[in-house]
């Protein structure tokens, strides 16, 4: 097989590890949950290591960071490389299974920093996480000029229909801020080719 096309690899940027807490550290409730989403996302910004998104998987019944995710899009080369893709790749290589359902815990939660674009969404039932909690809206990061995709209108009740619980908008404001302080710092606003 030619070398070139022998590995994908996904890098942290190199601040990630010395911001996250002890490996024991217990997030008890969603807004700590989100709150840490937030800084990794505003040190992101602040790194220009990547977008203004970030995410993390928790384990529902202990609080406890299984995997933490920020966007690298740009650095990575990869169109995939969303907070979401990342922060789910790397909850699943922790703890060695593509099924984070399959584990016969409590179950995980994904927490985002803005509600899921289409392939984020997509990805969210396959990788077996039982709880989704959105900071800002698909609205709001299209205020700054992202692209977030075509979703279905009944998206959370798509998701609650699979047995996946959705809250929206917890701390939205100062999740719409992040993306704000992203434009208005100059950073690169990243889209796909859209139809004309």
């Amino acid at each position: 097989m030619n070398p070139r096309f022998s590995a994908v690899t996904l890098q942290f940027p190199h601040w990630l590890e010395s911001e996250l807490p002890s490996a024991d550290h217990i997030f008890a409730t969603p807004e700590d949950r989100m709150g840490l989403v937030l800084r990794l996302a505003s040190l992101n910004i602040k790194h220009q290591t990547g977008g203004p998104f970030s995410a993390a998987v928790f384990d529902l019944e202990s609080g406890t960071l299984i995997a933490p995710g920020v966007n690298i899009v740009v650095a990575s080369h990869a169109s995939i490389a969303h907070a979401e893709m990342v922060a789910v790749s790397m909850a699943q290589r922790s703890l060695l299974t593509h099924d984070l359902g399959s584990l016969g815990n409590s179950g995980t939660q994904l927490v985002t920093s803005v509600a899921p674009c289409a392939m984020c969404l997509g990805a969210v039932p396959w990788s077996g996480v039982r709880s989704l909690i959105c900071g800002a809206r698909e609205e709001d990061a299209n205020a700054i000029g992202f692209d977030e995709g075509s979703k279905p209108t009944d998206w959370v009740a798509q998701l609650e229909s699979r047995g996946i619980t959705v809250q929206n908008d917890l701390m939205r404001d100062a999740a719409a801020n992040v993306l704000k302080t992203y434009k208005e710092s100059g950073g690169v606003i990243y889209n796909g080719r859209s139809p004309n």
